[in-house]
């Protein structure tokens, strides 16, 4: 024989899906594989340069780094958590050296795309295709840019297919500003009319506006981001100092010693964050990826 307990659940669950069935759901969007960290590392390593190098080895170095780092200081100290802190700051290493090579190199291209962009008008106004002004850019653009273009010139030649070779062309670039160029060249492509070479000059004057303003927004502000480095730093060193005279460690094997030595970290780590967002200008997002 059947429950009433059951058979009221089986009702209740029927009348539950009959009201839900009035409220239609939207389908859920498909997320964009974009903003996660294997991403930014990739973005970051071509931004620096290194566009043959795999976020997977830079892992891999981070974690070998640690690994010596580790073995050594423990051997040095016989202390685990000062041999865990110092093998924690060498996995990081690499992960910072990208980051801080990919800013340098963002920082010098933004003084570089005003030239680009006048390049290519130069290259419309004397008759050349769009994509033809983008391909001479090979040979008469900036020196750090001129493997970009000269693949896009490559597989524009093989493909004939230009908005793929855009696309293609800001994977090579992985630049914000990079990004904003090609998608404004593409819509002059895809509307045309006679407005190509004002869009581009306007894009310039931009371009370096914004250069100018920045680069002396970041001389005013570069000295909070120095002293948060210097104040982050100055304790590990002379915790560095403290390692040569081991008798001076033991007290950090204790329950304790764990104790200051994590809260002392996260206060570093937190203090550093907190500086740096104060005083750095906030990094620009590939938001037309």
């Amino acid at each position: 024989m059947i429950s009433p307990l059951l058979v009221g659940l089986v009702f209740g669950v029927g009348v539950f899906f009959v009201y839900w069935s009035f409220w239609p759901q939207q389908p859920a969007p498909k997320r964009a594989a974009r903003a996660g960290f294997m991403l930014n590392l990739r973005d970051h390593l071509t931004q620096a340069g290194y566009s043959s190098v795999t976020p997977g080895n830079v892992i891999l170095g981070s974690v070998v780094l640690f690994s010596v780092a580790l073995v050594l200081v423990l051997a040095l100290t016989r202390v685990l958590p000062i041999a865990l802190c110092f093998a924690l700051m060498a996995g990081a290493l690499p992960l910072s050296l990208v980051r801080m090579r990919a800013r340098k190199r963002r920082n010098k291209l933004r003084d570089l795309w005003p030239d680009v962009v006048d390049n290519i008008t130069s290259g419309v106004r004397a008759g050349l295709a769009l994509p033809e002004a983008l391909s001479q850019l090979a040979i008469r653009g900036p020196a750090e840019l001129r493997p970009a273009f000269e693949a896009f010139a490559e597989d524009y030649r093989t493909t004939g297919r230009f908005q793929d070779c855009l696309d293609r062309l800001k994977d090579r670039l992985s630049d914000p500003v990079g990004d904003r160029i090609v998608e404004s060249l593409r819509i002059a492509r895809e509307v045309g009319g006679s407005d190509l070479g004002r869009l581009l000059r306007t894009l310039s004057s931009f371009l370096r506006e914004d250069a100018r303003t920045r680069s002396e927004l970041e001389t005013r502000q570069s000295w909070t981001v120095n002293a948060a480095r210097l104040a982050a730093g100055a304790p590990w060193v002379i915790l560095g100092l403290l390692a040569l005279n081991g008798s001076s460690l033991t007290a950090y094997s204790s329950p304790t010693g764990w104790v200051v030595l994590a809260v002392g970290a996260a206060l570093c780590a937190l203090a550093y964050r907190a500086m740096v967002w104060i005083g750095r200008l906030p990094e620009e997002e590939r938001v037309l990826r």
